[in-house]
């Protein structure tokens, strides 16, 4: 065994193995033992701190002996507007993975979370909400859904992935800027605007800083949310996926009036899309992405709903 899985250990007998490879931090680390549809499953996620080279070592020491890989802290590609933008970086990344299927998250966050803003209308009537998403082109999905669901919304793409103060309040508007940055930044590393490693822990405040006071609900990714947030963030509703008992404390900390995530607590944390997307793939006994229809079964199968937490 590779010394870089000294001390790993694999899923015992009849369960099904998901391990997230995130470049983010390793603080974050987890491995619980959960039931999906009556399989036993270990999920693990490892954090590489950033380094991508040891990242891309895990998935070829890793091939082959777990179910599926999920990709944390990475996107290999986002669905904007119906288009697939891919990151070649990031798909050289995975490269190692020649035999277990690398999900990244993708395929659920366009269909599970387009499903929890449906879900939580009646509780938060978005028609009369003000919503700040931090970056909205990696979460179309959602998007799409406030907007369908008549939310007052800021995309903060450029502010905070660019940093110029452009807010974008349509997803006209949206659809315009996805044309013209994503072919460009799909080429690029995406640690240049996605913070990973050690940017998850700081806090950057400037241009887009007055956008958290203005909103009533802060949706979108947790690492990119916090690491653009005020020190008060007194009464809010935050609105996203992966949670651990830090972040909790932290939002707690800011004075965060109601945390909802989109995908349930397993264990003793909510993985992240990715995780609950390798699960599915582990569960169809298929070696790659599914449809969304099949996400949308096996969600509706295993009755996922957002979990709201009054802090």
């Amino acid at each position: 065994m590779s010394d870089i899985l000294s001390g790993w250990t694999p899923a015992p007998p009849g369960h099904k193995h998901v391990v997230s490879v995130s470049l983010g931090s390793s603080r974050g680390n987890a491995r619980e033992a959960v039931t999906l549809l009556g399989q036993p499953f270990i999920l693990e996620r490892i954090g590489t701190d950033g380094d991508s080279k040891k990242a891309a070592e895990l998935f070829g020491a890793l091939d082959g002996q777990v179910d599926a890989f999920g990709l944390g802290g990475a996107d290999l590609y986002v669905i904007a507007d119906g288009k697939r933008y891919q990151f070649g970086n990031v798909r050289k990344l995975v490269a190692n993975a020649r035999q277990t299927p690398v999900l990244d998250g993708s395929g659920l966050k366009n269909t599970l979370e387009r499903d929890a803003i449906a879900q939580l209308d009646p509780l938060l009537n978005w028609r009369t909400r003000k919503v700040l998403m931090v970056s909205a082109v990696d979460r179309f999905g959602m998007a799409e859904a406030l907007a369908q669901h008549g939310a007052d919304i800021v995309f903060g793409d450029v502010v905070f992935g660019l940093g110029i103060d452009r807010p974008l309040r349509s997803l006209r508007a949206l659809r315009t800027v996805a044309k013209v940055v994503l072919p460009v930044i799909t080429k690029l590393p995406q640690d240049w605007f996605y913070p990973t490693g050690a940017k998850q822990e700081s806090s950057v405040q400037g241009k887009g800083t007055r956008y958290y006071a203005w909103a009533d609900v802060i949706a979108g990714d947790t690492h990119y949310a916090k690491r653009y947030a005020p020190t008060s963030l007194e009464g809010k509703t935050i609105l996203t996926q992966t949670i651990t008992q830090a972040d909790r404390d932290w939002m707690k900390q800011r004075g965060v009036a109601r945390l909802i995530t989109t995908t349930p607590r397993m264990g003793n944390r909510n993985f992240a899309t990715n995780v609950l997307e390798a699960c599915f793939v582990a569960l169809s006994g298929k070696n790659e992405a599914l449809s969304e229809a099949e996400y949308l079964r096996y969600i509706r199968e295993v009755g996922f709903k957002p979990e709201v937490n009054e802090l």
